[in-house]
Order: structure tokens, then C-alpha cells, then sequence
């Protein structure tokens, strides 16, 4: 039996390995990347709440029931 192949098959694995952990950094990069693209925000405020109002909301479905009410 030749001994060769598992270390053939041990090589492709470690190159993947190799491949996914450099993938991982370049994305990792790219994140931190963007992160300082984005606009500071204060601290204790959530950017995705600004602009909501406590209280009450309109239905989404208005449009719909204002139709169905002009229909009738």
C-alpha cells in the first residue's frame, strides 16, 4: 500500500483550512471597514428606533380597509 495519499489528503485540508481562515480575515476586514464608514450616533441611542414615535401606530392595513369601505 502506498502512504502517500493520506498525506495528499491531509495537504488539501490543511490548504483549505488555510483558504477559509483568509476568507474569514478578509470579511472580518471589510466589516471593521464599513463600521467606520457609518455616521456616529449618540450613546444610549439605537439608530434602527430613531424617528419612532411611543404611542400608538396607524394600521398598515388603512389602504386595504379604505378600499374595501369605497367598494361597498
Amino acid at each position: 500500500m502506498a502512504k502517500t495519499r493520506p498525506t495528499v489528503q491531509k495537504r488539501k485540508k490543511e490548504l483549505a483550512k488555510l483558504e477559509k481562515r483568509q476568507a474569514k480575515a478578509a470579511k472580518r476586514a471589510q466589516r471593521n471597514a464599513a463600521k467606520g464608514d457609518r455616521p456616529d450616533m449618540d450613546d444610549g441611542i439605537d439608530p434602527d428606533l430613531v424617528g419612532i414615535v411611543p404611542g400608538p401606530q396607524p394600521s398598515p392595513y388603512a389602504d386595504e380597509q379604505d378600499a374595501e369601505e369605497q367598494e361597498v
